[in-house]
């Protein structure tokens, strides 16, 4: 029997199987997980964990590892890993999974959803209907962008950039793309996609779309000197890593009206928001949403205590990151 930590209570029943084997479970109260403090207050108090279940917002650094000495494995509860101190964890031996794959259409499906409210003022228009602001139809009320036939810059064409392409051809976009490496020519020959210049994309996107993970190149990526390079009166969409964009100097370029709108799912200082971001009304801002529906969040729990059991059972883990 090991003892399992899981940072916090999971959708679905997936958890019942690792008791179901015999193992300890211990369930952070929060919804919000245990974060640092809280994994090392358990950690200390059961130094013979063996297993960990974290969320992306769990930072796993070397205090926290060096606090459960019998640590077998971390199985994230998503598919970045950088949140986890990767060269640590590997000197110390320990497996580390996450959860690939399984998260690509649904957040997609948000990309798609930011990319329609910030282009068409659909939450604007909601706080205006519920403020008792609205009245009437008027012809020049809340008039935003058309999304059929534009431009669709996409920053990151792994799966999730690639499902959001795959989307934009039922809206007639043009698909540009940029990664450091090109996709394979049947690839972009399947979703008509072009590969150009980060500040190519820039300049030519009517909406650019962020779907890169946060490394130490991407961060800053979107600095204010590049989204100045975007096309006046453009739409920026991130469903990726807040701390790719320069929150400050967006929250400046949108209110000067130089772009005309944004839709943000995730943010540099998650859960805090960047507060000249919160006064603009032409910003969408979702609680980290992306993979947020049911299916997906059920499937990436079963993910993490296959994971766990496969590791505590010695044998190798499917989704094994280091």
């Amino acid at each position: 029997m090991a003892r399992i930590v899981i940072s916090a209570p999971l959708p679905g029943g997936a958890t019942e199987a690792l008791e179901a084997a015999g193992h300890e479970v211990v369930v952070g109260a929060s919804r919000y997980g245990m974060g640092r403090a809280g994994l090392l207050e358990s950690l200390r108090a059961a130094p013979d964990t063996q297993a960990l279940i974290t969320l992306l917002s769990d930072p796993v650094d070397r205090e926290v590892i060096g606090a459960a000495p019998r640590l077998r494995v971390v199985a994230n509860y998503a598919v970045g890993v950088d949140n986890l101190d990767l060269e640590e964890l590997r000197r110390k031996a320990i497996v580390v999974t996450n959860t690939p794959g399984v998260l690509t259409e649904a957040t997609a499906d948000l990309s798609f959803a930011l990319m329609l409210d910030a282009c068409r003022r659909v939450s604007e228009g909601d706080r205006l209907v519920r403020r008792g602001g609205w009245h009437g139809w008027s012809p020049t009320l809340l008039l935003g962008k058309r999304i059929h036939g534009a431009t669709l810059g996409i920053i990151g064409f792994g799966r999730i950039g690639q499902a959001v392409a795959r989307r934009a051809a039922g809206f007639d976009m043009q698909v540009l793309y940029h990664q450091r490496h090109r996709a394979d020519r049947a690839v972009e020959q399947a979703l008509h996609a072009t590969w150009v210049s980060l500040d190519d994309l820039l300049e030519r996107s009517d909406i650019v779309s962020l779907h890169c993970p946060l490394t130490p190149e991407t961060r800053g990526l979107l600095s204010e000197g590049r989204l100045r390079r975007m096309k006046k009166g453009a739409v920026l969409v991130n469903a990726g890593r807040g701390p790719c964009v320069d929150e400050h100097a967006l929250a400046e370029l949108l209110a000067a009206g130089h772009l005309f709108a944004a839709g943000l799912d995730v943010y540099a200082n998650e859960p805090r928001v960047h507060g000249s971001l919160l006064g603009l009304e032409s910003v969408v801002l979702a609680p980290h949403l992306g993979s947020a529906d049911e299916p997906t969040r059920a499937k990436m729990a079963r993910m993490c205590v296959e994971s766990v059991l496969a590791v505590l059972a010695g044998r190798e883990p499917e989704y094994r990151v280091a």
